[in-house]
């Protein structure tokens, strides 16, 4: 069976999209089967990246890899059971069409809490949280008192999680490997900085998950989606010579890959 891979935030600009196309093209380039699907019916942020990247490549005459990029079919309500809801129905579809040619299965969860998203979560081998790395977006995760900075309690997203993690746990399915990545980490605000960490570090100890260093702050990520490429993408299109910025998150991107510890996967790029 395909290892699912879901990207997932409650709030928008964390880099979800980003996420997906670097991870979803970095195993394509080390030889894995990679399919992908956007649950975020309205802006497709991830879905456009791919349309982006085939425009591009065939404007360019290139080949590269590239993922099984596949929108949700539509379902005939006629053929749904008694109650059966038919977003489940429709990303249950995709999953079962992407699997038997898939060794992995990248899924974008739209910046809000939907009912996709929610069984998505349940299917999760591999969760990947993007998070900026500020309190507002750590509230997503966790309540903290103001005067200690201590957490308090964990927040709707991490409720969910957990409900995820009870589903899979009631149906034999192996544990929710769940990795919060702290994205868009500056030099700057190093007390901030260290305040956030250590109250991820606290939680991730309660609620049982792992943190990473994610991507920091580049012009690069901005300038790569209208052509649909990645920061792997760029000697194939011409970029001879690397600045240290683009060298650096080609750096992160290779340590995020080595954190995911995905079954399969030796990172040799």
């Amino acid at each position: 069976m395909a290892h699912i891979i879901v990207v997932g935030n409650e709030k928008g600009g964390s880099g979800k999209s980003t996420t997906c196309m670097h991870v979803a093209t970095a195993l394509a380039r080390m030889g894995h089967r990679v399919g992908a699907l956007d649950l975020d019916l309205r802006q497709k942020s991830f879905g456009r990246y791919v349309e982006n990247r085939r425009a591009y490549l065939a404007r360019a005459g290139l080949s590269l890899p590239s993922p099984d990029y596949r929108d949700l079919p539509e379902i005939d309500a006629s053929t749904l059971s008694p109650g059966e809801n038919p977003f489940d129905a429709r990303l249950s579809a995709a999953v079962a069409a992407l699997e038997p040619v898939s060794d992995f299965i990248l899924i974008d969860c739209p910046g809000s809490h939907t009912r996709l998203s929610q069984v998505a979560h349940s299917l999760a081998d591999t969760l990947i949280t993007p998070l900026n790395d500020s309190f507002i977006d750590f509230d997503l995760l966790a309540r903290v008192d103001p005067e200690t900075g201590h957490v308090t309690g964990p927040s709707i997203y991490s409720e969910m999680v957990w409900s995820a993690r009870q589903l899979r746990a009631q149906a034999g399915l192996r544990p929710i490997d769940w990795i919060v990545l702290r994205n868009r980490l500056g030099a700057q605000q190093m007390h901030n900085k260290k305040k956030v960490g250590a109250a991820l570090e606290e939680l991730s100890k309660r609620i049982g998950f792992r943190v990473s260093p994610g991507f920091s702050e580049r012009v690069i990520f901005r300038e790569l989606f209208p052509r649909g490429l990645t920061l792997l993408d760029l000697k194939d299109t011409g970029v001879d010579q690397l600045n240290l910025s683009n060298i650096a998150a080609r750096q992160e991107l290779r340590d995020l890959m080595k954190e995911l510890r995905l079954p399969g996967v030796t990172v040799d790029f």
